[in-house]
């Protein structure tokens, strides 16, 4: 008999069907200001379906409603793509940029939801979290997106770019704060490189290029893998203008990131950026868990560290180091400070061969070097904390962190709404079914929904 894939068992064991619930249950307090919508999104295949690749699973979103100190509702709905239906992403005419997984992330920007996949297009979603279909910004996306587009908090512009395999690797866009692209642009030097995530400043873009690249041999429907070949890079352009055929590329050190926490320059003009990375080992560990393969890590972040870059434009240098000893991935912070310089950060902390034994939520402290960890339990996996201002914040981390939880013991789930401050709970929201270990989500409040209600 085959074993289960790891992607399709225990906290990521998909769930079978659609549903909504309403007046959930509180324990403690929701804070009046968390009125809004929490989304998450994940790979959650359907029954009976074995996808080759974690990432091929189709895409699911998870959303809560809190109103006035409420939990309105949860409901779960599948992205209904082409790709849901077993519409194959290569056809006859080329690559069909709407056959998406639409699993990794779901953001809103210009008053609309997206949800989105690296190899694709795009996909709009209503308030309740129906499908209404791919979005190509009326036309002027003509390749895939990202799914880690960056909203800048100063200007409401959403920078994004688009990787590929193949020439043009690498496109870069920026649209306006109502969803209209402004600028785009095709970045000189680039290679094939696997680029997953990148960072923006004040004053510049920041894009990745680490040791994973296209693999023509790799047979998961992913097709990327390790290369000592691949050169590890850090592109630096300036932003606006004529700012993209001016990108410099920097050699770093081996090695593969997935998320950026964050970049800014310091007060010598030097580009600092922050994230996990891994390994040659780690990355092997971490995709032969994603593929299912043998030899794999026990989790699917294996020997992820955080890792800072310090660029000197004006020397030509780059100084590297990991920062923490602790596996951690999904880092997240106060998006008023993206792009500028953040002594807050959080990430989810994964359990290690060598280090700390479980699942947690982390908090950073940049400026003391200090590091606090809210164990979430036995058996107890977190999502991706996302921060929400406190109303009237004067600090930097005067807010909440939203995670799911997925309990295997109680087969259930729940919102944990913690104090960004010092990590202690405030309120636990009930969720009727244990939801599927995912990948991205956002806070979306209101009042960026126009204030308009179904």
């Amino acid at each position: 008999m085959t074993a289960a894939k790891p992607y399709l068992t225990g906290h990521y064991a998909p769930v079978a069907d659609e549903i909504t619930a309403t007046e959930l249950t509180v324990e403690g307090h929701l804070p009046p200001e968390l009125t809004g919508r929490l989304i998450r999104n994940g790979h959650n295949p359907k029954p009976g379906i074995t996808p080759t690749h974690w990432f091929k699973g189709s895409g699911m979103v998870h959303g809560i409603r809190l109103r006035e100190g409420r939990a309105e509702w949860y409901r779960n709905r599948w992205v209904h793509t082409p790709a849901l239906d077993g519409a194959p992403y290569m056809t006859d005419k080329g690559p069909d940029l709407t056959a998406s997984t639409a699993g990794t992330h779901v953001i809103e920007h210009g008053g609309r939801l997206l949800a989105l996949c690296e190899a694709n297009l795009p996909f709009e979603l209503t308030r309740d979290l129906e499908t209404v279909g791919a979005h190509d910004f009326n036309g002027r996306l003509k390749t895939a997106m990202t799914a880690h587009p960056k909203a800048d908090p100063v200007t409401g512009e959403l920078h994004f770019f688009a990787s590929s395999p193949f020439p043009p690797f690498l496109t870069y866009y920026v649209a306006d704060p109502k969803g209209e692209i402004v600028h785009s642009a095709e970045i000189p030097g680039a290679t094939a490189s696997l680029k997953h995530d990148f960072a923006i400043t004040r004053r510049h873009v920041v894009f990745i290029e680490g040791n994973v690249t296209f693999d023509p041999a790799e047979h998961s429907g992913i097709p990327y893998g390790w290369s000592d070949q691949q050169p590890a890079r850090i592109g630096v352009m300036p932003r606006g203008g004529e700012g993209d055929r001016q990108i410099r590329w920097f050699s770093i050190e081996p090695g593969n990131m997935l998320h950026a926490s964050n970049a800014y320059e310091d007060g010598q003009g030097r580009i600092v950026l922050e994230g996990p990375t891994v390994d040659r080992e780690g990355f092997r560990l971490s995709w032969n868990w994603w593929v299912g393969a043998p030899g794999r890590g026990t989790e699917p972040n294996a020997r992820s560290y955080t890792r800072r870059w310090v660029i000197d434009l004006t020397a030509g240098t780059v100084d590297e180091q990991i920062i923490d000893d602790l596996a951690v991935e999904f880092p997240t912070l106060n998006e008023d400070y993206l792009g500028a310089e953040n002594r807050y950060q959080y990430a989810v902390s994964f359990p290690d061969q060598e280090g700390f034994g479980g699942y947690g939520v982390v908090k950073y402290d940049r400026t003391t070097g200090a590091r606090r960890i809210h164990r979430i339990g036995d058996a107890r996996l977190p999502s991706e904390a996302v921060f929400v201002p406190a109303a009237g914040a004067t600090n930097e981390d005067d807010g909440y962190l939203l995670t799911v939880v997925s309990d295997l013991k109680q087969d259930a789930s729940q919102l944990l709404v913690l104090d960004a401050s010092g990590l202690d709970r405030i309120a636990t929201v009930h969720l009727p079914r244990r939801v599927t270990a995912g990948i991205h989500g956002s806070w979306i409040p209101d009042s960026a929904l126009d204030g308009s209600e179904n």
